[in-house]
């Protein structure tokens, strides 16, 4: 491993541009931090009784929404197949984050509808990321982090708040 300071990691041989950072580094950073966010809020669920969430279910809860949302809906939102979607939806119900009802505007469809239990995950996610987002401003500061938040905002593609981030990364 290259020393700090030297070699392509740190705008040696093969990097540079403004700011001295190879290319590489820049999206290898954002992961590590997007990862030490998640990590940090996956192990804060485990301890308040969420052991078996998965990032994945967190997308796949956000697609089911609070109105609920059919099996191929859930799909087209996550960008997987209603066979892939109907998989996770067997797993968030076997683990009592979802539950199937009929549809009340058609009664060949099933919905599937957040449970209590699917709603205070996510409610606890929430909670998480604020308390994750408050400690980064500890170390930062308030107008460093306002600041990258703001610089995202500014070079991120406008549809890239979709929920297909999980079939992104498993290809």
């Amino acid at each position: 491993m290259a020393e700090r300071g030297r070699g392509p990691a740190s705008g040696g041989a093969g990097g540079g541009g403004a700011g001295g950072g190879a290319g590489f580094e820049l999206p290898l950073l954002l992961f590590a931090g997007f990862r030490s966010i998640i990590d940090d809020l996956h192990r804060e669920l485990a301890e308040r009784g969420h052991p078996e969430v998965r990032p994945a279910y967190g997308y796949a809860l956000q697609a089911v929404g609070l109105d609920g949302a059919t099996a191929s809906e859930i799909g087209r939102r996550l960008g997987v197949s209603k066979q892939a979607a109907g998989k996770t939806v067997e797993r968030l119900e076997g683990l009592g984050y979802v539950e199937r009802a009929d549809d009340p505007q058609d009664g060949r469809r099933k919905l599937v509808r957040l449970s209590p239990r699917g709603i205070d995950v996510l409610a606890r996610s929430a909670a998480g990321f604020d308390r994750v987002r408050a400690q980064w401003v500890r170390v930062l500061g308030a107008e460093r982090v306002a600041a990258l938040e703001s610089d995202l905002r500014t070079v991120a593609a406008a549809d890239s708040f979709r929920l297909d981030a999980s079939s992104w990364f498993n290809g």
